[in-house]
């Protein structure tokens, strides 16, 4: 596990858990160590009565213990709650907190710490944040292609990489993976008519595809199998023989879009992953399915692409005859 400064041993503990145990990324578990920091080194403040102008960064934590974590209220939690929505500030612009997603997460962090003290360790008997809300986050609707776009997406591919090209679009349009799991597909993780994804928390899923998808993959496996790489594993490579990378993806990506005529600043391949499931739930694939494809851990992170069946609802009422009738006494108004 990294080396984090300033850190205590409970908080250590608590990172290699979910790190060796959990099996979670470097990336996640960064993310719990600067969250949780912050969440003690307030504590730290308000426990010695230290003023709230008080600079967090200058707090050391490495001195909390489990004595120090039982002294935590819940009015505590609510103040450091409080903090960052209207004192915790983004930077050295802005005087206003933190936004509520950016919150949630960081109570996400300090519920897992204290699940993992009462449930895993069970060294304490309480959770103080158990029963405490997220905060209300304000849900976008996932920005897609329609299928005419896809497929002008597809057409537009052109060039020296064409066949790789066209495999990693369709492949994102037809399995809905994200960046990273595309990356990480190995040789060994294509099958006849499935390809094996390592998602998040290193957790594997099976996603199918359908003809066009596999044409596409052999097509390319034609071309792939008489290269050399420096990681041989790897599906996709780049033109300096590597496993092609998440940032090389991203380029090729704005690029096609770019040629099909599509704004490469309003999509993305991330957008290929909703659009995928749009398409899907658009189409008739039930949300928990969809969820099943994408590897979303909880279902309401699916649930948001019910807005198409929201839009066909819409477009059902507008299809009735008694939408485009119009009062008899407003047919003669004199405006």
């Amino acid at each position: 596990m990294q080396v984090y400064s300033d850190c205590p041993q409970i908080l250590r503990e608590f990172l290699s858990y979910h790190e060796n145990i959990k099996g979670q990324s470097p990336r996640t578990i960064s993310e719990y160590y600067l969250d949780l920091r912050l969440f003690l080194r307030f504590m730290v403040m308000v426990k010695n009565e230290m003023p709230y102008s008080t600079d967090l960064d200058q707090i050391s934590i490495s001195k909390v213990d489990l004595t120090f974590i039982k002294m935590i209220t819940i009015t505590d939690i609510y103040d450091f709650l409080s903090f960052l929505a209207h004192d915790r500030r983004q930077n050295d612009y802005d005087d206003s907190g933190i936004g509520a997603a950016a919150r949630a997460r960081k109570l996400s962090a300090i519920k897992s710490f204290y699940k993992y003290l009462t449930v895993r360790t069970k060294l304490l008997t309480e959770n103080p944040v158990k029963d405490v809300e997220f905060p209300k986050i304000r849900r976008s609707l996932p920005r897609y292609l329609t299928l005419e776009e896809s497929q002008r997406l597809l057409a537009s591919v052109r060039g020296k990489n064409e066949k790789r090209d066209y495999a990693i679009l369709m492949i994102f349009l037809n399995c809905g993976i994200r960046r990273s799991e595309l990356v990480g597909l190995n040789l060994g993780d294509i099958y006849d008519d499935r390809i094996r994804v390592t998602g998040k928390g290193n957790k594997e899923r099976i996603v199918y595809f359908g003809s066009a998808c596999k044409a596409a993959i052999d097509d390319y496996l034609v071309e792939r199998n008489k290269k050399v790489l420096s990681d041989n594993r790897a599906l996709f490579g780049s033109r300096d023989g590597n496993r092609i990378s998440v940032t090389a993806v991203h380029r090729l990506v704005k690029k096609h879009l770019l040629a099909a005529g599509l704004d490469p600043d309003q999509f993305s391949a991330h957008k290929l992953r909703h659009t995928a499931a749009t398409l899907m739930v658009s189409n008739g694939v039930d949300i928990k399915t969809v969820q099943e494809v994408l590897g979303h851990e909880h279902l309401n992170t699916t649930e948001i692409y019910t807005h198409i069946e929201n839009t066909e609802l819409k477009i059902a009422a507008e299809a009735n005859p008694i939408s485009r009738m119009v009062k008899e006494n407003d047919k003669d108004t004199d405006l």
